[in-house]
């Protein structure tokens, strides 16, 4: 794996959100289309975390985002960033990074 360098790491801005809604994407069966606060703006993205995570689970949840991530288009949806999360080896389980403790949208991480 390449080394980064700091002036690259500067450049990432990741941000605390909560998910608002989580919606199912007709005709996909791993992503949802979420509804994220970020604070400031709300947004929308693709995750793919049907798998692990019911619409039930996913609203209301506090997460790391990085938001200045290039928007793409998924399933005719444009993602306006991605939701950071911790995988085993296996990828028979995820979990949405959170930021410890209650910590309000929008807080820049560093």
């Amino acid at each position: 794996m390449s080394p980064v360098s700091f002036d690259d790491w500067m450049k990432l801005d990741l941000r605390t959100a909560e998910i608002l809604k989580a919606e199912d994407i007709p005709g996909a069966n791993k992503l949802y289309k979420l509804k994220i606060d970020l604070g400031t703006e709300t947004r929308t993205l693709v995750a793919g975390l049907k798998q692990y995570y019911t619409k039930e689970q996913l609203e209301g949840k506090k997460c790391i985002v990085f938001t200045n991530l290039e928007p793409r288009i998924i399933m005719g949806i444009e993602s306006q960033g991605m939701i950071l999360a911790a995988v085993n080896g296996d990828k028979s389980k995820i979990q949405i990074l959170q930021a410890d403790g209650v910590v309000d949208p929008g807080w820049k991480i560093s």
